[in-house]
């Protein structure tokens, strides 16, 4: 069998644009630009609870919403990352962030990074769908590839990861020093060909027919993703 030469064409490529970061809003989730003025006070109430939420992130935690408030301020400064504020539709709070980052339209890449759900918005439905809605808009406005970067030390964020149907592609030895320690990143991705599918699965996990009348799932997303990553990551079970 021959090498393959080249990569496969890319016809019609149209470059997408960068985030606009209108309001996105779904059943459980609601997010919105992040402002200091408007979102600190609340988002370090929410964050208080436990400081080990900070643990993987190169800032944090906060000892006031003052001081929270000025990281936010200087954080929302520039075009990239771009931070959304996570607020909850059942109980109005705000209690999360995540962002864009590393946006290059011309090569078609985008990434989700800075992810802080505070204890009141993980492992809820709010926050698995505040992580569909960023990846539909990137998906929507034509980007090819969506990533997923974190400690490789940061087993949660891994999880995660392979939970929304991200494919792992590796571990970048002695990418960083974070807070005095050495960081290895693990990688992951899903592409704008998996996105259908992908798309298909946090559709029928976040229908309310999915969950029972006190709450407990029927089917776990991660079975509704698992035939779409192409692989799976080797640290985990």
């Amino acid at each position: 069998m021959s090498e393959k030469r080249f990569g496969d064409p890319v016809p019609d490529w149209v470059v997408p644009s960068r985030p606009t970061m209108a309001p996105l809003t779904g059943r459980y989730a609601r997010l919105v630009r992040l402002d200091a003025d408007t979102h600190a006070a609340d988002l370090h109430r929410a964050n208080s609870a436990d400081d080990a939420i900070w643990d993987y992130l190169p800032y944090g935690p906060f000892s006031s919403a003052a001081a929270y408030h000025r990281w936010a301020r200087q954080i929302t400064s520039g075009d990239d990352p771009l931070f959304y504020a996570v607020q909850s539709v059942e109980t109005g709070h705000f209690c999360g962030v995540a962002s864009y980052l590393r946006i290059t339209p011309d090569m078609g890449t985008i990434e989700v990074g800075h992810i802080n759900f505070a204890p009141e918005l993980q492992r809820s439905r709010a926050a698995t769908e505040a992580l569909f809605l960023m990846m539909q808009w990137a998906f929507d406005a034509g980007y090819r590839r969506f990533e997923w970067k974190c400690d490789a030390l940061n087993f949660p964020s891994r999880r995660a990861a392979q939970r929304l149907g991200f494919s792992y592609e590796g571990t970048f030895r002695q990418a960083a020093i974070v807070k005095g320690r050495n960081r290895d990143t693990a990688w992951f991705a899903c592409i704008d060909s998996e996105w259908p599918a992908l798309r298909e699965a946090y559709r029928a996990w976040l229908d309310p027919s999915n969950f029972r009348a006190d709450g407990q799932q029927v089917e776990r997303l991660s079975d509704l993703t698992r035939l779409v990553r192409v692989a799976a990551d080797p640290a985990l079970p």
